[in-house]
């Protein structure tokens, strides 16, 4: 039978978590968007009468959408050109969801999305559901179809896995963002010793072009390696500047909770780099530069004020 119109609204006042979480077990947030309307669809054929509880039905029916999107993703990241990072999503998305607790911050953070990658859809589900969103176990059992012994178990090795990759401890909000300025600033200049003071000696850069954008297929390791990389990166060059459209602003900003520097071509967010910061120094740089993924980050942008930039890169 067709919806009613409290029915929809039930459902979009639902929506925003539903794809909080979907944009947590998925790491896209257009594959999230996609899964939430495919939920509303269910929704829309189901008989809502006969649901007792819609917020947990909703729950059931996403998650499971998900974890079928996470294991043909498996197969699809196997082809994916080069390194496959996840979507940013610049400060006050909507689609990050609640950030109440440490946990629910360290849920989104861009480094713990990364490593979410290497759990299976069962862990990661499990993860999400407990630590970003306080679902019982018993909800999390009846959502998985399995039992909460299970899913206790499922969730220490999860839980662990995490742990293991974990960022060391992070500094303040304020002492991010002068190293950040400092980290540009020694980029900018041209010269590695600079940058090699402001990095771990295991310092790690990774980038995702998803093959429309040059970035290194492997991992760069260690602050002489990293350092070196970046040196060239920010050096100035025509052929850069044609692959962007131009020579991109530099802005200290805010992606999934944590520092970032967005690079901004006349509006348009041509990568996002996710710093990794300790009290040691500069620990790792993602740089996000796939276009697809970075259209979302686009609207944001437009959609704040963000003043002007810190440099101009190429």
């Amino acid at each position: 039978m067709p919806l009613t119109a409290d029915d929809v609204d039930r459902f979009e006042a639902f929506r925003p978590r539903l794809e909080a979480i979907a944009y947590r077990l998925l790491g896209s947030a257009a594959e999230a968007e996609d899964t939430v309307q495919e939920t509303f669809l269910r929704w829309q054929a189901a008989d809502a009468d006969r649901v007792d509880v819609p917020e947990a039905w909703l729950t059931k029916v996403l998650t499971n959408l998900c974890l079928n999107q996470l294991t043909s993703a498996r197969a699809r990241r196997e082809t994916y050109v080069g390194q496959w990072l996840p979507e940013p999503l610049l400060a006050g998305d909507p689609m990050l969801g609640p950030a109440d607790t440490a946990e629910q911050r360290e849920s989104v953070s861009y480094a713990v999305l990364t490593l979410m990658e290497r759990l299976s859809p069962n862990e990661r589900a499990v993860y999400v559901l407990r630590e970003a969103f306080g679902y019982p176990h018993r909800e999390i059992a009846e959502i998985l179809d399995i039992t909460e012994a299970a899913g206790q178990q499922i969730l220490h090795r999860a839980k662990k896995h995490v742990a293991d990759g974990r960022p060391r401890a992070e500094i303040d909000e304020a002492a991010a963002r002068r190293v950040v300025e400092e980290f540009l600033a020694a980029a900018a200049g041209g010269r590695i010793e600079p940058l090699v003071r402001l990095l771990t000696e295991d310092a790690v850069g990774i980038g995702d072009g998803g093959g429309k954008v040059p970035a290194r297929v492997k991992a760069i390791e260690g602050a002489v390696a990293v350092a070196k990389f970046l040196r060239g990166l920010f050096k100035p060059g025509e052929a850069k500047r044609a692959i962007v459209g131009g020579a991109p602003g530099l802005y200290v900003c805010t992606a999934n909770g944590g520092p970032a520097v967005v690079a901004v071509v006349d509006g348009r967010v041509v990568g996002v780099m996710c710093l990794e910061i300790t009290a040691e120094g500069v620990a790792a740089f993602r740089n996000q530069a796939n276009p697809d993924k970075l259209e979302r980050a686009t609207a944001r942008w437009a959609a704040t004020d963000h003043g002007e930039p810190l440099f101009n890169a190429f």
